[in-house]
């Protein structure tokens, strides 16, 4: 069988370091090539030794695929999407360039004007399970932000439902990997180590993806979020722990509704590949290098508040495993392949 020649933009940043040793194991598709503009000309096992089995070249531009990964900074990925979109070639975007659907919010946001508008109501918002038959036939795809896949997640039964009113709480504690490979003061060891703070507090940029993704889902008055972000001293991993009060009269707050909640949950997911409804809170620990979600919904008697927590992987669930999971979908090939390996442990 010929395999699929893919591509990856920017390999250098950790989400195309990632993927590239997620692709190199899969199964139905070949690496073709790969774009670093400061490593252009080195190969990509001696710029990453851990690649050291991937014989190829970092290019300065992209060569001949058939589907790409842009893992670029935002704005300066849309750039090369417009180009290989033009090129008919599809794309799987791990930027934020096209997962917003208003062009008012991106400029407000991010700051900027989007450059092509009209490809926001033609991209797929990547979440899976939430969007498995329209990625399926996408061009282009806009692959979750890291801290939006662990809440929505954690919180879209719960939403389509209706059995939450709309005021909701997340709160995110995420690893330093999900700032990126840039080199900045509040990753660099002495300030984040043994240091744990919040951050972004009037309104982190991922905020409207969550807000777009479950206003979707309510039956009702769209959601009221309120959402924190913190950094805590690990490499890899979110946990998301979100609270909303109870509908009345939807469940009952009792030992008997946190087992419906369970079986609710349980429901929703049962056909989903890579989340796992548990019933003790996850650790981050047990998704670490896995595509896997796991989510813990229980409701709190004492106050008629659910609360639910998940956690991920934010360099696989929260980038290169979800766009691989997209790109499989895509392809029309098993979702699960080359996504199959288990958390690292301990």
């Amino acid at each position: 069988m010929n395999k699929v020649k893919v591509g990856i933009i920017n390999v250098t940043g950790y989400a195309g370091v990632e993927l590239a040793r997620l692709l190199s194991q899969h199964p139905a598709v070949e690496l073709a090539s790969v774009t670093g503009r400061s490593l252009a000309g080195q190969l990509l096992g001696e710029a990453f030794p851990q690649l050291s089995g991937i014989n190829l070249t970092i290019e300065a531009k992209l060569g001949q695929v058939e589907l790409a990964f842009s893992a670029m900074p935002h704005q300066e990925s849309a750039k090369e999407v417009i180009t290989l979109l033009d090129r008919g070639v599809r794309v799987i975007d791990i930027s934020a360039d096209f997962r917003l659907k208003d062009a008012s919010a991106y400029l407000s946001w991010y700051g900027v004007s989007h450059p092509r508008p009209e490809l926001l109501s033609h991209a797929v918002y990547g979440l899976p399970e939430l969007h498995r038959t329209d990625i399926g036939s996408a061009t282009l795809v806009a692959n979750p932000g890291c801290y939006p896949t662990g809440a929505i997640l954690a919180l879209a039964p719960a939403v389509k439902s209706g059995i939450i009113a709309p005021e909701v709480i997340i709160d995110s504690k995420s690893g330093v990997s999900g700032a990126g490979r840039s080199l900045s003061l509040k990753t660099h060891f002495p300030e984040a180590n043994e240091n744990v703070t919040a951050y972004a507090l009037d309104g982190h940029r991922h905020l409207p993806e969550i807000v777009q993704e479950l206003s979707q889902l309510a039956p009702g008055s769209p959601p009221q979020v309120s959402f924190v972000p913190h950094l805590i001293p690990m490499t890899r991993g979110i946990l998301t722990t979100a609270y909303a009060p109870l509908a009345p009269g939807k469940i009952s707050v009792d030992r008997e509704g946190q087992q419906a909640l369970l079986k609710l949950y349980r429901d929703f997911y049962r056909d989903e590949p890579f989340v796992r409804v548990i019933e003790e809170p996850p650790h981050t620990k047990h998704a670490w290098g896995s595509n896997y979600c796991f989510i813990c919904p229980t409701i709190d008697i004492r106050t008629g508040r659910l609360i639910t927590v998940s956690a991920i992987d934010n360099l696989v669930k929260g980038a290169a495993g979800q766009a691989i999971q997209n790109m499989n979908l895509m392809l029309g090939i098993e979702e699960t392949s080359g996504l199959g390996a288990p958390a690292v442990y301990p």
